[in-house]
């Protein structure tokens, strides 16, 4: 019997988790994912490490070893962080090789602290890329309008890239842009432009969390009748942009010298509303060469459930354009729906992040 992940696999949707942990991979879950739900890699936030770091016994003795050094709190995140990320990207190393590089991916991402901070960004990412050392590792960056010109130039640098937080088709197309940049740098830089990845991560529930707000605030007929549609539209719009830029001459030329192609990440897929089937976010936006990184309830829904029925994307785009210009008609300010979102987007981030700062700070005071 083919499970539905493997289906999705076989559609050409790579399954990446939404989450890790030192107890993942100490445990051979990791393991146990990649060979039972067709798990290819994993990305990481810093909501993620803030709830591994707060719930796991298992960073104790290192965090021990951390307080006697006289590690402060961010180098205390940043060893124990990349440590796990290193050791993912070694249980992913065959996934990695079996794919030429496509998939047995990990990502971390640069301190959210840095959103806004082009120079800082780009020195965090080129540390986090040598610290953690691994040709599989993912740096994961913000589509902040700071953040553009770091992708350019961390990819101009040779160092492979998950770009996160894009919520617009403008800031996707600005984000390819970047992307394409970066090739161009790192072309004449002389770097293997083979041996450089992306991704660009396309938040999708989000989207409906914030539009279906608006809609119940409007609360006419025509409005409620949008309800859940808008983040599966975007994302699918998202695609057919993606397949428009990268039949430009100047990114074909690139592909042509041996570069590879940004791929899309449907991120946030879990489904925020009870309501809604809980596979929403993946079965209805299969596509080939597409990434969709999900929390852990998300998988085991798709694997026990999951209605694969191959691609669902590239039939749909009238449908997601209508969906657009009915939203317009009814008044949601769609331009404003992203920016809060980006807005929120980091802020939650950075929230996360002073959160593990503390959790951090906790353990190396009781540790010492």
């Amino acid at each position: 019997m083919t499970s539905p992940t493997s289906a999705l696999s076989a559609a050409g949707v790579s399954i990446w988790l939404d989450d890790l942990s030192r107890s993942r991979i100490t445990s051979g879950n990791l393991k146990d994912l990649i060979a039972n739900r067709d798990v290819v890699g994993v990305t990481t936030n810093p909501t993620i490490f803030a709830g591994a770091l707060s719930n796991g016994e298992s960073y104790a003795e290192q965090v021990a070893v951390l307080a006697q050094a006289g590690a402060t709190v961010d180098e205390a995140i940043f060893a124990i962080t990349t440590d796990d990320v290193r050791d993912a990207a070694d249980v992913f190393r065959g996934v990695y090789d079996a794919t030429d590089g496509v998939d047995g991916r990990v990502s971390i991402e640069v301190s959210p602290d840095l959103a806004h901070d082009t120079e800082a960004t780009i020195a965090q990412a080129k540390d986090l890329w040598s610290r953690v050392d691994r040709p599989n590792a993912l740096i994961k960056i913000p589509a902040t309008k700071a953040g553009l010109p770091a992708i350019t130039e961390v990819i101009g640098a040779g160092i492979s890239v998950n770009v996160t937080l894009i919520f617009s088709l403008e800031r996707y197309a600005d984000v390819i842009d970047a992307y394409l940049a970066g090739l161009e740098k790192a072309k004449a830089a002389g770097h293997d432009l083979a041996g450089i990845h992306s991704v660009a991560s396309f938040f999708v529930s989000r989207v409906d969390t914030e539009v279906d707000k608006r809609l119940k605030a409007i609360g006419t007929d025509e409005a409620l009748a949008l309800t859940a549609r808008a983040g599966v539209a975007n994302a699918r719009l998202a695609y057919e942009l993606f397949e428009r830029k990268f039949a430009e001459e100047g990114a074909k030329a690139l592909v042509a010298a041996g570069a590879h192609v940004q791929r899309p990440l449907w991120a946030s897929t879990g489904v925020k509303d009870p309501a809604l089937p809980d596979t929403l976010y993946v079965t209805e936006l299969v596509a080939p060469g597409t990434v969709n990184t999900m929390p852990e309830k998300t998988l085991e829904a798709t694997f026990d459930h999951g209605a694969v029925t191959g691609d669902t994307v590239t039939g749909a785009y009238g449908d997601a354009h209508g969906v657009f210009d009915a939203l317009t008609a009814v008044g949601v300010d769609f331009a404003d729906v992203t920016q809060v979102l980006e807005d929120e987007g980091v802020e939650k981030f950075v929230a996360s992040w002073h959160e593990l700062q503390e959790t951090v700070q906790t353990a190396l005071e009781s540790a010492q």
